[in-house]
C-alpha cells in the first residue's frame, strides 16, 4: 500500500486550463496533463525565478519533492511541445495558501476580460460572458507580499 501523498500548498489558480497547438485536429489530438502543483513549481521556479529551497518552502514540500515535481513538469511540457500534443492544467494534491489567496475572486471573461464575482457553488465554466457569449474562467485575486 502505498503512502497518501501530502497536499501541496499553492497560491494561483490558471486563467486557462487547456492549451493545443495550433492547426491540429482537436478530434486527433494527443493530450498531457500537467496537474495544478507541476504548474505551480513552473512559476516559481521558472517564472519567479525562485530557488527550489525557496520554492519548496512556498509550495510546503521538501527540497527533493520540490525537485521531483518540477522535473516531471518540464517532461510534460516538453512531450507536448516536441510531440505537438496538447496541454490540459487540472487536478493534483493541492490547498490553497490562505496567505495569499483572498475572499474574493472571479469569473473572468478569457475573450473579452469581462468580469463579474464569483458566485460560490457556482463553477465559472458554467457562466457566460453577457458580453460575448463565451464561457467564462474563474480567477483568484492574489494578495501580493502577504497584504
Amino acid at each position: 500500500m502505498t503512502r497518501p501523498r501530502f497536499r501541496r500548498r499553492i497560491g494561483w489558480l490558471p486563467r486557462l486550463d487547456y492549451f493545443r497547438p495550433d492547426g491540429v485536429d482537436v478530434s486527433n489530438i494527443e493530450e498531457v496533463v500537467l496537474t495544478l502543483d507541476e504548474l505551480e513549481a513552473l512559476r516559481l521556479a521558472d517564472l519567479e525565478g525562485l530557488y527550489q529551497e525557496e520554492a519548496a518552502k512556498r509550495m510546503n514540500v521538501s527540497r527533493q519533492t520540490f525537485g521531483r515535481i518540477i522535473e516531471e513538469a518540464h517532461r510534460k511540457v516538453a512531450d507536448a511541445i516536441v510531440n505537438g500534443k496538447a496541454i490540459r492544467i487540472t487536478g493534483g494534491p493541492v490547498e490553497f495558501d490562505e496567505n495569499l489567496v483572498s475572499a474574493f475572486d472571479y469569473c473572468v471573461c478569457p475573450n473579452c476580460g469581462y468580469i463579474k464575482p464569483h458566485e460560490r457553488g457556482k463553477p465559472c465554466r458554467f457562466e457566460v460572458c453577457p458580453k460575448c457569449g463565451s464561457h467564462m474562467v474563474r480567477q483568484v485575486n492574489i494578495k501580493k507580499g502577504g497584504e
